[in-house]
């Protein structure tokens, strides 16, 4: 089983790369979460945004693993807690099947996407590379709560001396 985070724009600053890192090499070898980077489409002055979320959802396609589950992060979907994505980690693990995770662009996904289910981080707004280290970071949390681990009890404070 491997998840497969699938993310729209290539240049992104050191800050998400090295938080993406961080929690990427925390995970274990039987849990393996494959990071990829797709280009934007071009956009120019007087662009069609439906357009390039056509191409960029085209992108997403092209890239997520025939009989994927697949998970489209949008601020309207479903929120989840960290338990209850810890239950879906579960079910990804035992269940052998790839999942894909989607992350859109700046103008989002093409509603014409169809996923397997819609997941919200939170009602806010957010800045496409600040999502990828959420998401990291969420993926790792739920990873652990499953697994028995402490990450996920410990304040702050604890994690960094664990």
């Amino acid at each position: 089983m491997r998840l497969w985070i699938l993310a729209l724009g290539t240049r992104m600053p050191g800050w998400v790369e090295a938080g993406v890192s961080e929690y990427a090499a925390r995970m274990p070898p039987h849990f393996q979460v494959q990071w990829r980077s797709l280009p934007l489409a071009r956009r120019g002055r007087g662009g069609d945004p439906a357009r390039w979320r056509r191409e960029e959802s085209e992108r997403l396609l092209a890239a997520t693993p025939a009989g994927a589950e697949r998970v489209a992060m949008e601020v309207t979907g479903r929120a989840l807690s960290s338990e209850a994505l810890a239950q879906r980690v579960d079910g990804w693990l035992g269940g052998g099947r790839d999942v894909a995770l989607w992350i859109g662009g700046p103008d989002g996904l093409d509603p014409a996407l169809r996923p397997d289910w819609r997941w919200s981080l939170s009602p806010l707004t957010m800045a496409h590379p600040v999502v990828r280290v959420v998401v990291a970071e969420q993926i790792y949390r739920a990873w652990s709560i499953q697994a028995g681990l402490p990450y996920h009890r410990a304040g702050e404070e604890h994690q960094h001396h664990a």
